[in-house]
This record gives C-alpha cells, structure tokens and sequence, in this order.
C-alpha cells in the first residue's frame, strides 16, 4: 500500500518530506550503477546521501568560480604573453603559473554537470579525466611557485649576472611540466596508485583511504612529491632572498652615512631594486596562497591514510577541494593588484576595469631627471 505523505503534515510540506525522505532512505552511492560500484569505497557508504541541494550549492559555487578563472587567467596570458614590456624570463613564470591555474578551471564545468546529476558522468573514465586535470594543476603550480621563488632570489640577490635568459626559463617551465607528469599520470593508468571519487561522489582524487601498505606508500610520496618538496625550496629561497634583501638595506645604509644623506633611495638601481622586492612580495603572496589551498588536502589525504578516518566526513572532504579552487581564480588578481606594469598595460587594454597606473617607465624616467637635477656634480 502506498504511503500518503500528505495525511499528516499537509500538501505543502510534501516537497520537503520528499527531500528529507530522500536524505533518510539513501546512502551515499545509491545511483551508481552496480556494475560501477566499486569505484565507491565503503567509507562513503557510511553517510545519507548528500541533499540534491547541497550538489546545487556547490554547483553554483563552482560556476562562480570558472568564471573567475577564465577572466583573471585568461587575462594574465593574454597581456604577459603578447606585452613587449611584460615579455621577460620572469614572467614567463608567471604565464605558466596562470596556465596551470586554467587547466583548472577545465575541470569545473564536470564538476557541475556532475552535481546536476548527483553522481560522477563517465564513471572510471570521467573521474580519471577530473583527476589528471587537478593533479596536473595542483601539483605543476606547486613546483612552478617554488620556480618563481628561485628566479625572485637570483634576480635580487646577484641583478648584474644572477638574472635568468629566456633559455633557461623555458628550460625550467618544462621542468614543472614534467615535474607534475608522473603522479598525474600513473594513477590514471593503475600503475601506482588509482583515482577514486571522494566526498560527494561527484569530484575525484588519488585513492587515500584503500588500507594497504602500496596506498600508503603511494600517499607518503605523493605528499612529499607535491607538498613537501615544493614547500621546502620555497621557504629556503624567499629566507635566502630576505635575508639579501636586508644585507643590501644595510650596506644602503652605511653607504648612506658616509655620504651624510638620510637615503640613497633616489638612486635609479635602487628604484628598480624596489620593483624587484615588490613583486618579490608578490610571490611571497601567492606561496601563502599556495599553502591555504593544498595543506587542507595533504592534510585530509594523510589522515586518510594513517590518521582517524571518522573526521573525513562528505562535507569536511570537500572543503580542500573548494578552497584549491578559489586559490587558482585569486592567484591572477594578486599579479593585477601589485604588478606595476601589468596594472598599466591593465588600464591601457582593459580600461572598463577601472585600473589606474603611472607608465613604469615614465616613472623612472622622472626618477632619473630629478636624481640628476639633485645632484648635477654627478651629471
């Protein structure tokens, strides 16, 4: 006999019974077919499936968020790769930094299709697809932040002849590529490792929960592979690059009180120095960034592996993969909000942004006069 859901609560609260229904009877994995039911591991089965509401949410979170995407990366390539000004060693860093965070962005739009479906499109197919671009992303703008770290520590340490030649930046640009080629790969193919979906069942990531020692060992590397390694060159060449910053503030300094100056801050090396320490600052920015999007994933992937399984829940699980998300789409606006030139060529191209920027170069040139005028013994 048919229940009727309307005899005790009334006809208007159906649709809300109807969802609590839903949520009560069903476990996660209940649409998936069962020829596809091992993609499912059995710790997700042990949570209600998700509100269809919840999939709603976080596809309109993740719309949001390509959006983003498109315009500040697609932005960032558009004008570093095609500004004769903007077209030095450095920033070809910063072209590939932005690359990395589009491929992104590619996998957002499976996301969404996902939720409206409520499960993964393409089963074992669709999530290796949704995994690779993530961890080709992830892991390469790791590595390519700790690229941008070394180049930032040549440039200011050693300005004469410390300063990388194009060569050598594509040298290094294809070094992240390859860099982030095997832990992407190799799970796709279940050579070691595999990609399994996780939380909603609607996103995928590398298998952190099976409970074998090839998992743990495979876990192990792949958080010292893309978290560790990266971290540690980061930290060692911004502590390296501070600390020759603070040397040469200090030799400014002497040099200064035995001129009987207060600053030798007019002096043209020196004012471009400062540019170099300001997008240094910049680089630093995106490392914090780097950290606030991939910590909260090594951490629920090493818990996953050999710490309490019971904190990983659906919604917990999530969170990491919303805020690597969020990283990717700000990391272009930091380039936008410090980088002088590239505000400029901002203003002089997109000018419905509202930028406004003095030209670099007609800054220094001023700069330059008036060191001159202040002191025309030099002259």
């Amino acid at each position: 006999m048919a229940t009727n859901f309307t005899e005790d609560i009334g006809p208007m609260a159906y649709p809300i019974k109807m969802v609590s229904q839903e949520v009560v009877e069903h476990m996660l994995g209940w649409n998936i077919p069962e020829e596809h039911q091992d993609l499912v591991h059995e710790h997700w089965r042990n949570f209600p499936a998700v509100s269809k509401y919840w999939h709603f949410g976080l596809a309109f979170i993740y719309t949001l968020l390509m959006l983003a995407s498109m315009t500040g990366n697609g932005i960032v390539i558009w004008i570093f790769s095609t500004s004769k000004s903007l077209r030095s060693p450095s920033n070809m860093f910063v072209i590939n930094l932005a690359i990395f965070d589009f491929m992104m962005m590619l996998e957002m739009p499976l996301l969404v299709l996902n939720s409206f479906h409520q499960r993964l499109l393409g089963y074992q197919l669709g999530c290796d697809i949704y995994a690779v671009l993530g961890s080709l992303s992830g892991i390469g703008g790791a590595i390519t932040n700790a690229v941008i770290a070394f180049d930032r520590y040549k440039t200011i340490s050693s300005p004469l002849d410390g300063r990388l030649n194009h060569t050598q930046a594509a040298l290094l640009i294809l070094f992240t590529w390859v860099w982030a080629t095997p832990f992407s790969f190799l799970p796709a193919f279940r050579v070691w490792g595999k990609y399994v979906p996780e939380g909603f069942l609607t996103t995928c990531s590398f298998d952190f929960l099976t409970e074998d020692e090839d998992t743990r060992v495979f876990v192990m590397c792949i958080f010292v592979w893309s978290y560790v390694i990266p971290m540690c060159c980061i930290c060692y060449f911004y502590s390296k690059l501070f600390s020759a910053v603070r040397l040469h503030e200090r030799m400014l300094k002497e040099q200064a009180k035995k001129m009987n100056v207060k600053s030798l801050a007019a002096n043209k090396d020196d004012s471009g120095k400062s540019v170099e320490i300001r997008i240094a600052k910049v680089a630093f920015t995106i490392f914090f960034l780097f950290v606030c999007a991939w910590t909260p994933y090594a951490f629920v992937a090493m818990t996953g592996a050999f710490g309490d399984r019971s904190i990983l829940t659906p919604v917990a699980t999530m969170i990491p993969a919303v805020c690597a998300k969020v990283v990717s789409c700000l990391d272009p606006w930091v380039y936008a909000i410090n980088h002088p030139r590239y505000r400029a060529e901002l203003q002089k191209r997109v000018p419905w942004m509202g930028v406004r920027e003095a030209d670099p170069d007609n800054t220094s040139n001023v700069s330059g006069a008036t060191a001159q005028t202040q002191n025309p013994a030099e002259a």
